[in-house]
């Protein structure tokens, strides 16, 4: 049996606060990392009752003395609280009962201290609020975009056009999904502008921008004494009342803010942290992902019940690789509009160029044809572009002896096999893991693995 000086040791040397009390809430053991956590001396909280040390706390609050009256473990518990020297002391708590032959004695609390994140907190939410203009300073809604900026001539994307301006007369959520660079916010910022709420806020935040605790802080604003420092602040969806609120990569959202983020969605209610009082707000919500929403659920990114709430209108932007008409199109536009910008002369672009612009699969997609169209022009020498003008991944990809080629169709069918042997393999045979792992429904993968 270790004794009890050894365990002592053991938890002196712990890099947590560790706080013990018995079964009349003092204190019996309290390590140095808890005193620099609290702003104790560990002599000031031995043998003394915790109430009397923190005197802001009470027995319904105090999470040691919660477990003693419910023999409970209470794990990832925030807690806030007032030492004897009046300093605030921000922490998340676990903590559990403490039996010996299976009676209780005590409670053992491991804290992790948040009083700087908290801070750090604050100061993130202050930058993102110099971010987003407030009404008064507000010189138009927020969104410059309308579907007449949309360039397409290809007939799919026309037909999300169409659909997304009769979507935007209605009042529904949206989601709006596709690869990176197809154009999602420009879609949503041209169903804002067609929409009864034009004239009011349009207010956009990227959900895997921020982590989880700063991005509900921001959603859905904070209130006064809610956590060190915190004061009355007005959240995104307050701020967009009346008007959109646009939800960027939101299978980034973490499963609990996607919930409260569905009670919105249901009662229009919003609660900010730390408050009691709930505002009703009126918002429209507006959510995209950069993936298939079939994939989200699948590797469990997207709550099925929040994905029933948004798809009541859901719009797929076609990746420019499925849109060759519009390579010509955009280009040319690009070239008009850096020769508005940056007084750059007009150029054209060689048959040879185009062949090659068209055979490419832009995994970047639109955003990615600017950016090469900006490159060329920067580089060019003559009125024409040429295929020398590309940027270097075009021309560095590797080439193929003839002699190695093998028709496509079986070559696809080897590689596709060789990687999901390799999935496999490296999930030890789970089936959901390896589905993840090749971001592919676990369906597919099984109506796959029947036919290797």
């Amino acid at each position: 049996m270790i004794s009890k000086e050894i365990l002592e040791a053991i938890l002196k040397v712990i890099d947590e606060g560790i706080h013990v009390i018995d079964l009349d809430g003092r204190t019996i053991f309290y390590n140095d990392i808890a005193a620099a956590h609290d702003g104790m001396k560990v002599s000031e909280v031995i043998g003394k009752h915790v109430l009397e040390v923190f005197p802001s706390l009470t027995k319904d609050s105090s999470t040691l003395l919660q477990v003693i009256e419910s023999e409970k473990p209470l794990v990832d518990q925030s807690q806030t609280y007032v030492n004897v020297h009046g300093a605030t002391i921000d922490t998340v708590n676990t903590t559990v009962p403490i039996y010996v032959k299976n009676k209780l004695v005590g409670a053992v609390e491991v804290a992790k201290d948040f009083t700087q994140l908290r801070k750090l907190i604050e100061r993130l939410l202050e930058l993102e609020y110099r971010r987003i203009p407030t009404k008064q300073k507000r010189k138009s809604t927020g969104a410059h975009y309308t579907f007449e900026h949309i360039l397409t001539d290809d007939s799919d994307l026309l037909e999300v056009i169409a659909k997304g301006k009769r979507a935007a007369l209605s009042q529904s959520p949206i989601l709006v999904y596709g690869e990176s660079g197809t154009g999602k916010e420009l879609f949503v910022q041209g169903i804002h502008n067609a929409s009864t709420r034009r004239a009011k806020p349009f207010i956009a935040q990227n959900c895997a921008a921020l982590p989880e605790t700063l991005l509900e802080s921001l959603l859905f604003g904070t209130a006064k004494g809610s956590y060190t420092g915190a004061i009355d602040r007005a959240g995104l969806f307050e701020l967009a009342d009346g008007g959109t609120l646009f939800l960027d990569e939101i299978q980034s959202m973490s499963p609990g803010l996607q919930a409260k983020l569905l009670r919105v969605l249901e009662d229009g209610v919003i609660r900010r942290i730390g408050s009691t009082k709930s505002n009703v707000v009126d918002v429209r919500v507006i959510a995209a992902m950069n993936m298939h929403p079939e994939q989200a659920l699948v590797e469990e990114k997207l709550r099925l019940d929040l994905f029933y709430r948004l798809n009541v209108s859901s719009f797929h932007l076609p990746p420019l690789r499925e849109r060759k008409n519009d390579i010509a199109l955009l280009a040319y536009h690009f070239i008009d509009q850096l020769k508005k910008t940056s007084g750059q002369h007009a150029k054209t672009i060689s048959a040879p160029l185009m062949k090659q612009l068209e055979l490419h699969s832009w995994p970047g997609n639109v955003r990615e044809l600017k950016h090469c169209i900006e490159h060329m022009m920067n580089v060019a020498s003559s009125p024409v572009l040429l295929p020398e003008d590309l940027p270097v991944f075009f021309t560095e990809k590797r080439k193929l002896p003839i002699e190695e080629i093998t028709p496509l169709r079986e070559a696809l069918q080897e590689t596709e096999k060789t990687l999901i042997q390799l999935a496999l393999t490296k999930t030890e045979g789970n089936v959901l893991k390896a589905a993840k792992l090749l971001k592919i429904p676990r369906q597919t993968l099984q109506y796959k693995m029947k036919n290797l």
